[in-house]
This record gives structure tokens, sequence and C-alpha cells, in this order.
């Protein structure tokens, strides 16, 4: 019974590790896009 459970317990903090993972991507993603959209904007 014990297993079980801690193997259910890895599967959730293993998904929110993967989903925290992409969060900071797009969020990085976006920053970079931003910066190179000002650095553009500045050239003109």
């Amino acid at each position: 019974m014990g297993g079980s459970k801690s193997k259910r317990t890895t599967r959730l903090s293993s998904n929110i590790g993967l989903g925290g993972v992409l969060r900071e991507q797009r969020a990085r993603l976006y920053i970079i896009r931003r910066c190179v959209v000002m650095l553009l904007c500045w050239h003109e």
C-alpha cells in the first residue's frame, strides 16, 4: 500500500515540475521577444 502511495506522489510532483519548466520557457521567450521588439524600434 505504501509503495503505490509514494509512486502517486512522485507522479504528481513530476507533472508539477514539467509544468513549471514549460511556464519558465514561455516567460523567457516572451521577455526575449519584447527585448527584440524594443531593440528593433530603437534602431529605427
